[in-house]
């Protein structure tokens, strides 16, 4: 199953530089890595990213993750995958840009 990772364009720079990441800064502050699934992605987006226009969307396998990768408990009770680990490079199988559009971030076709 893919499960994405929105940066900001400066901490995807910074990530592609070290080949490693422990994420962004709500993801340093609660202690793990926070993904989302296709399900969850555009409100993940729109709820912490609404006004950030030069984001990236990162696709992960979440089974190649290994056991790190904790399914919890989160919005509205949903569950989402969390990463108990640094994110590496190798385990990015693609990433896009996420421009901000007049009604929502635009997200790549076949996402949803």
């Amino acid at each position: 199953m893919l499960i994405y990772k929105i940066l900001r364009r400066p901490e995807w720079i910074a990530f592609r530089a070290a080949g490693i990441t422990s994420g962004a800064p709500i993801d340093l502050q609660d202690g793990y890595i926070h993904f989302s699934t296709a399900a969850q992605v555009a409100e993940t987006a729109a709820k912490h990213f609404g006004t950030d226009r030069d984001l990236v969307l990162l696709a992960m396998d979440s089974d190649r993750l290994g056991p790190d990768l904790k399914w919890e408990p989160s919005r509205g009770g949903a569950l989402f995958p969390h990463l108990y680990r640094a994110l590496e490079l190798g385990d990015v199988l693609w990433d896009k840009s996420l421009p901000l559009g007049a009604t929502g971030h635009i997200f790549p076709e076949g996402i949803f």
